[in-house]
């Protein structure tokens, strides 16, 4: 006897991967705790993580977004300024050190640096540039606004059940006289580059473990009952700075989060790891799920994902899925346009591609 053989069959590829038809694949994922349909959700991260709220919502959970629009906007304009894409309005947020960022200065009670981008006559904040399209009228009301986002985090972590975190990147652009860590290279959605001050830096997996570690210590500290739920985006790395092959780079990217992600899974019982990155670019699943750019996840990705995630947290509650399980609500909606790169701003760096 050995332990092998008490094994289920979803430990074997054979008969977990090789054997079934491809949709007919399961069990991917068993949590490590249930997050019940009460309790409040929230998602932030990469431009993947857009996709969780809505499927959430549409599975009648209780997904939360921290500052609701003013009234009057068209849905066009909320899209625009980036309400309602996550539940923060951050704008994406693609590495572990600008989540950790953003929680320190929500939850310790610094506002963040200061300085802000003009641009004709306009005003940005560097740290989401792209969330006010428009700007504002003056450095105060960006550091304002900027105070409003941080109060509006405070308090949704302070009521949620758990954060769910979908990292993007390993590569990131610091600011060498603030320490800080923006959300993409300044001169490309706004500021200008200044090659003095900033410095790009590609995490490591033990960095990016310190600074998740720190992010859920922080989250513990404000709310000691909330959970956090790390995925990794499947979405490919839009262009590098390494100076390697975009190819690989976004394979040391992706296989860096991974680990991290899983360690820190594996050390911390308030963490969990799901596999979203897996059952997009798995080798099983043959790209099906990959628009045409082999970039963006389609639709019926983003539904054969969320597909697994609801079935997993059933299965933990002991309840049954429907009958139709292979085409969950996010997927039955009318409206599954994909929406673009609009919250993407790692996108606009295919504009400087050469040629």
């Amino acid at each position: 006897m050995n332990p092998y053989r008490s094994l289920p069959s979803r430990s074997f590829w054979r008969s977990a991967v090789a054997e079934p038809e491809m949709h007919a694949i399961e069990e991917v994922w068993t949590p490590k705790f249930t997050i019940d349909p009460d309790d409040p959700v929230l998602t932030a991260g990469s431009c993947f993580a857009r996709h969780l709220g809505p499927a959430l919502l549409d599975e009648g959970m209780n997904w939360r977004t921290a500052e609701l629009p003013p009234p009057g906007l068209t849905e066009a304009e909320r899209q625009a300024r980036h309400y309602g894409a996550f539940s923060f309005r951050t704008g994406t947020v693609y590495t572990a050190a600008a989540l950790r960022q953003w929680l320190g200065w929500a939850l310790t009670g610094d506002t963040g640096p200061d300085e802000v981008w003009r641009d004709g006559g306009r005003y940005f904040d560097p740290y989401r540039p792209s969330v006010e399209p428009d700007g504002y009228a003056s450095a105060e009301e960006t550091l304002a606004a900027r105070r409003v986002t941080l109060a509006a985090i405070r308090g949704a972590v302070a009521e949620a059940g758990c954060l769910i975190f979908t990292l993007g990147l390993t590569e990131a652009w610091r600011d060498s006289v603030t320490g800080t860590v923006y959300p993409v290279c300044p001169g490309t959605v706004r500021g200008t580059f200044d090659a003095g001050r900033h410095v790009f830096h590609n995490f490591t997996v033990a960095e990016v473990h310190r600074d998740l570690r720190a992010a859920v210590a922080l989250l513990r500290a404000a709310n000691p009952r909330l959970t956090v739920l790390l995925t990794v985006s499947p979405v490919p790395l839009t262009a590098t700075a390494t100076g390697a092959h975009v190819l690989a780079a976004t394979g040391y990217s992706k296989s860096v989060l991974r680990a991290a992600a899983g360690q820190l899974a594996q050390e911390d019982d308030h963490v969990d790891y799901f596999p979203s990155y897996e059952l997009i670019t798995g080798f099983p699943f043959r790209g099906v799920f990959f628009a045409p750019n082999l970039r963006t996840v389609t639709p019926a990705g983003v539904a054969f994902v969320m597909r697994h995630f609801f079935a997993a947290l059933d299965r933990v509650r002991g309840a049954t899925r429907p009958a139709d399980i292979n085409a969950p609500a996010s997927e039955r909606r009318a409206d599954t346009a994909d929406g673009g790169d609009l919250y993407c701003d790692d996108a606009v760096l295919d504009r400087y591609r050469a040629g």
